[in-house]
């Protein structure tokens, strides 16, 4: 085989996914809601009555705002926590801001016209992560608003932000939270509850609607990506057409070197000169 790894075909995406993979990760965390409890309270350390898994695939605020699909959504049985646990498998410089935007959509979500504040639940907003994202060497990071003048006073607003590091977990204390975070990384099990999580994730994969559901699931980031990528093209012909224009350069120099008709770079500067 060359040095370039040669790339995986959806079906051998499939057939080689692990845990690792969100969408098998969301399949079997959201359709074992006993497993899904076991991995919270190995994670938090605390024990929890019952879960109730979400029926909403999508929790959105109102038109035109940007709705999100919670990984996994969960609330306790007595409905005085809720819990959402989001794989992140690659770094995407946004992690922080993202967990925040989360935490408002929860709180709208569960904030009913009239409600008091107070009303409002313990919420525990969990990253499983495979790199260091702080780069502090840490393998638990756990966030709560605190006090910048004295360092110790908590502002008591009962929300957590944890984000779990698989690759350092060695530095972890508790051995049930190594084993799953080595499983993420290693695809190995090594325990009672590793060991169920992989026979799920076999489970899943021979469940044949899920795979059409992965298949178009991997389709449509494609598509986007290619969108994206797509508009990110145009809208820099669009810039570097009016800095061209701006410099001088004829319409007919512009269009021939930025593989445009002579009309779209007269509509260009056009609008950008009434703008």
């Amino acid at each position: 085989m060359s040095e370039i790894q040669k790339e995986q075909t959806l079906e051998e995406k499939w057939e080689n996914a692990t845990i690792a993979n969100n969408f098998i990760f969301y399949k079997v965390m959201r359709n074992n809601p006993a497993v899904c409890k076991e991995l919270l309270e190995i994670l938090l350390q605390f024990k929890i009555e019952s879960v109730q898994m979400s029926q909403e695939e999508e929790i959105g605020i109102d038109f035109g705002s940007k709705g999100i699909r919670m990984d996994v959504y969960v609330k306790d049985g007595d409905g005085q926590k809720v819990y959402n646990i989001e794989l992140q498998t690659t770094n995407t410089g946004e992690l922080a801001e993202r967990a925040r935007y989360y935490q408002g959509v929860i709180d709208v979500d569960l904030l009913k016209s009239g409600q008091k504040y107070k009303d409002l639940k313990t919420s525990f907003i969990i990253f499983i992560c495979i790199d260091d994202i702080f780069k502090q060497g840490l393998a638990k990071y756990t966030f709560e608003h605190l006090c910048l003048e004295d360092k110790k006073t908590k502002l008591g607003d009962r929300a957590q932000k944890l984000f779990f590091i698989s690759n350092n977990c060695d530095k972890l204390l508790d051995e049930k939270q190594k084993a799953f975070l080595r499983l993420l990384t290693s695809n190995s099990s090594s325990n009672d509850f590793t060991e169920k999580i992989t026979r799920l994730v076999a489970d899943a994969k021979r469940n044949t609607q899920w795979r059409k559901q992965y298949m178009e699931w991997e389709r449509e980031k494609v598509y986007e990506y290619d969108r994206g990528r797509e508009e990110g093209s145009k809208q820099t012909a669009i810039e570097n057409a009016k800095n061209l224009y701006a410099n001088g350069v004829s319409v007919e120099i512009i269009a021939k070197s930025l593989g445009m008709t002579e009309e779209q770079v007269k509509e260009i500067v056009s609008a950008e000169a009434t703008a």
